[in-house]
Order: C-alpha cells, then sequence, then structure tokens
C-alpha cells in the first residue's frame, strides 16, 4: 500500500466552533435580511430559521456520531464510502466539492460588494463588461480576486493560524453585533411597530415559514465543516455534537437578532419598496451614519472572512481526502513540506475560484444555488448511514452497531429532513423551487460529474476494498463492516 498522508491534529475546540459558526453565518445575515423579509415578513423569517436550526440540530445527530466513529477528513464522502461503497462516495464527494467551492467564490464576492457599497470609488472602476444585468468593473474582481489569494495564503501556511484566525473573526462579529442591534433599538427614530405586520401580507403564514426553512440548508451550511476538520482536532471526536448544537443555536440567533435590527429602523415594507443594493446598509447608515456604517461593515467584513476561512479548510480536506483514496489524482493528497497543509487543495479551490468574480454576481447566485442540491444531498448520506449504524433493539450478529432507538429515531428524521430539502429545491410550485438558470448551471455539473466518471470509472473499480479502506481511514474495516462495497465483495467470495 502507498504511504498515508495524515494531518497534524493541531484544532481546538473554540476553533472549531469558530469553523462551524463563522461559516454557517457568513455574509448573509448581514446583506440579505431585506431579501428574507420580502419573502416571508420579519417574524416569519426568525420562525422560519429556528425551525430550520432544529433540523439541522436532527442532521447534527447523525454528524456527531459518525464524526465519533470516523475522525477523519472528508466528512461526507467517508460517510459514503463506509455506508454505501465506492461509487456512492463519488457521487456525494463530487455534489459536495462544487457546494464549497460556490461558497468560497461567492464570500468573495460579497466582500467586492461591501466595498461598492461603502468605497464605491475604488469598486467601481473599469467597467468591464454587463452580465445578466450585472456590471462588472476591474475593481471590484481585483478586490474579490485578491481575497481569494489571501485566505489561499493563509490556509497554506497552517491549520493553527486559520483556526486562530477563524475564533478572532466570530468573536469580533459577535461583539460589532452586539453593539449594532443595541444601537439600532435604542435609537430615537427606531420603534418596534415598524415590525409590523409581522407576516408577508397576501401569503399564508405557514407558506411564508416555509419558504424560508427551504433555504435552511444553505444558510447552515457551515456546521459541516466540523466533519471536515475531524481528523486535525486535539480533543476528543465526542465534543463535536455539542459544537454542532452550540454553533446553530449562535448562528440562529445572529440572523433573528439582524432581522430585528433591519426591521425596527424603519417600516419594512416600505424598505423593500425602496428596492435597494444593501437596506441593512442603508437602515444603518440613515440612523448612524457613517459611524454606523463602519461598525456593520466590520461585522459584515468578518462573516466574509470566516465564510472564505472555513470553506478553504472544508474544500482543501474533502479534496485531500479523495485524493487520499485515490479517487481524485493522488497529488491532492501532498501535504506542504514546510507547514504541514493540504496546500494543493487549497491553490486548486483558489485558482478555480479565481475564475468567478469575472462573471458577475447574478451568475454567480445561479451556480450558488445550485450547489445548494450538493449540500442537501451530502445531509442525506450522512444520515442515511447514521440511521443504518444504529439499531431499535437487540438482533442479529453484527455487535458493532449501537443499539439507541432514540437516536436511531433522530437519524431517520434526519433522513426524512433532508429528503424534504432537496424536494423544496427540485419541485415545481415549491417555495424553493430552482429558477432556470440554476437547473442549466446543475445540468452542466452533472454533465462534468458524468465525463469524469467515466475517464475514471475503471480505475476507481480496479482498486482494492482493502487499500480504499486504509486510504479513507487509516485501517483496513472488518468483515463487520456495514459498507455495501463490503457486502458486495463478501457475495462474490459466496459465490
Amino acid at each position: 500500500m502507498e504511504e498515508r498522508s495524515e494531518l497534524k491534529k493541531t484544532l481546538k475546540p473554540h476553533w472549531v466552533w469558530a469553523i462551524a459558526f463563522g461559516s454557517a453565518v457568513g455574509w448573509g445575515a448581514f446583506v440579505l435580511p431585506v431579501d428574507w423579509m420580502s419573502a416571508a415578513g420579519p417574524l416569519g423569517v426568525i420562525i422560519g430559521f429556528s425551525i430550520g436550526a432544529i433540523l439541522m440540530i436532527l442532521i447534527g445527530v447523525s454528524y456527531g456520531y459518525l464524526i465519533k466513529k470516523l475522525p477523519v477528513s472528508g466528512g461526507e464522502f467517508a460517510y459514503a464510502y463506509y455506508g454505501f461503497g465506492r461509487y456512492h462516495a463519488f457521487f456525494c464527494g463530487w455534489f459536495l466539492t462544487l457546494g464549497y467551492m460556490c461558497i468560497v467564490a461567492l464570500n468573495a464576492s460579497a466582500l467586492a460588494l461591501l466595498v461598492k457599497f461603502v468605497l464605491p470609488s475604488v469598486a467601481m472602476q473599469g467597467l468591464m463588461y454587463n452580465i445578466a444585468g450585472w456590471e462588472v468593473y476591474a475593481g471590484e474582481v481585483l478586490i474579490a480576486c485578491l481575497a481569494l489569494i489571501a485566505f489561499a495564503y493563509l490556509n497554506i501556511r497552517g491549520t493553527s493560524l486559520s483556526g486562530l484566525m477563524q475564533f478572532i473573526f466570530c468573536i469580533t462579529l459577535i461583539v460589532g453585533l452586539i453593539l449594532l442591534v443595541i444601537s439600532m433599538i435604542l435609537h430615537p427614530s427606531s420603534s418596534f411597530t415598524n415590525i409590523q405586520p409581522l407576516f408577508k401580507p397576501g401569503v399564508s403564514t405557514v407558506a411564508a415559514v416555509i419558504a424560508i426553512v427551504a433555504i435552511s440548508p444553505w444558510a447552515y451550511v457551515g456546521f459541516d465543516n466540523i466533519p471536515q476538520a475531524a481528523e486535525e482536532f486535539n480533543f476528543s471526536p465526542q465534543k463535536a455534537f455539542k459544537l454542532i448544537v452550540i454553533a446553530l443555536i449562535c448562528a440562529a440567533v445572529t440572523y433573528s437578532l439582524t432581522i430585528i435590527a433591519t426591521a425596527v429602523a424603519m417600516p419594512w415594507q416600505t424598505l423593500i419598496n425602496q428596492e435597494t443594493i444593501w437596506g441593512t446598509g442603508d437602515v444603518v447608515n440613515n440612523a448612524y451614519g457613517t459611524i454606523g456604517v463602519l461598525l456593520l461593515s466590520l461585522s459584515l467584513c468578518m462573516g466574509i472572512f470566516t465564510g472564505l476561512n472555513g470553506f478553504y479548510v472544508s474544500t482543501s480536506r474533502l479534496l485531500f481526502a479523495m485524493g487520499r483514496a485515490n479517487i481524485l489524482p493522488r497529488a491532492f493528497a501532498k501535504l506542504h513540506p514546510k507547514y504541514e497543509t493540504p496546500y494543493i487543495g487549497i491553490a486548486f479551490t483558489c485558482i478555480v475560484t479565481l475564475f468567478a468574480p469575472f462573471f458577475g454576481r447574478q451568475a454567480l447566485l445561479w451556480v450558488v444555488d445550485m450547489s445548494a442540491i450538493g449540500v442537501t444531498i451530502a445531509y442525506f448520506y450522512c444520515c442515511a448511514v447514521a440511521y443504518r449504524l444504529f439499531r431499535w433493539s437487540e438482533s442479529g450478529n453484527n455487535k458493532t452497531l449501537a443499539i439507541s432507538p432514540s437516536k436511531k429515531a433522530m437519524t431517520l428524521l434526519g433522513v426524512i429532513s433532508s429528503i424534504g430539502f432537496l424536494l423544496l429545491l427540485i419541485v415545481p410550485g415549491s417555495p424553493g423551487f430552482l429558477g432556470t438558470p440554476s437547473w442549466v448551471a446543475l445540468f452542466i455539473w452533472v454533465i462534468l460529474g458524468l465525463i469524469f466518471y467515466a475517464v475514471k470509472r475503471k480505475d476507481l473499480a480496479s482498486i482494492p476494498k482493502e487499500s480504499l479502506d486504509y486510504n479513507v481511514f487509516g485501517k483496513t474495516l472488518d468483515h463487520e463492516s456495514t459498507s455495501l462495497d463490503n457486502e458486495s465483495d463478501i457475495a462474490k467470495k459466496d459465490a
């Protein structure tokens, strides 16, 4: 067998929490409150995200168990292989890679959007062309590209450095958010009557809430960065579930607070009708001028930084795991000779995402909307594998399976939630149904995946299971493994 590269155990618990929380919040909490209120109303958004957080915690039960059982890089890719074999692992890893890379690119474009609002004379330099109604300037492209390069360099320099910086970013975000919310509530022109009506008029309460629940997989994506970094924990993997729950609760509270801070400033329907580029920025600017905008921009900037940093970590670890398993080229499994980081995956992510700013934000949003499907597929695989590993009661001869009816039920609810999220994205007429451009982007990615699979199929099939087991998990699975891949091997021997 080839030598298996392993990552150093350098991540502390509070750094891992920061990776999950910061990635889950990102820039959306500070940029999109007005968009969300236009779909559901202030209370509809808060209830929708609260329900979404509960559903994510149910899914998190499966993540917590599998991190404890399989503390390796790769997350859902490794779980899909363990539970269903190599082809499912490829399918899951392919879609998840796209989802993670899109979020890296979108965070970089969000930084350019922030500069466009705060310092338009800097970002709006050198108009190049127009894509889907979005004017692309050389200034904003340069800003996004510099951010992508800077965070790639930060991650190559070491996991400890990126983990520490992530924690500092998160603390700064939280302090800025608290100051912002208190300031907006206490402003003389603010009033809680501005939050009326609580829900979007003309739409049923249930439909309004479901519209927000439908985007929860995208809103909270980032808590699943924890399993990607599991191999680098310098603490017991048993703490992972607690960190997931705390991160999701903190994210839900953050989303709710930014809705309140925006809605109290002026009647929210009036704000929506103004159709401004950044509604929250406008109300803060009206209330406190430049100082208020700088405070909001600081929190937003930290949200962007945590998203960029966190998803660089998860994308590179996913590519590292797939390279180590020989599903992607083996080069992805190489570690930096000095910093011992998966630098090939980091550099590859940087190079691919550097193309994104040139396509304009509107075109990028189509791809990101589509990538929500990839994240949802990953949730499904995690929950489905965990469901298989629990038993309702003592039965059979397989002593490696855990007997826990309550966790079995929660993993089943996680499976159902994942399927529900997927249906909300793909069923026509549902609140989260993807637009035509997003379907086109999805179709292109599927075709690319089929081409790559056709090229790699024979190589993938020829890898001995013992070698795959060792490369993915660091050990060879015994005969009691629940993997369908293993079961097929046993069936062949019996035949």
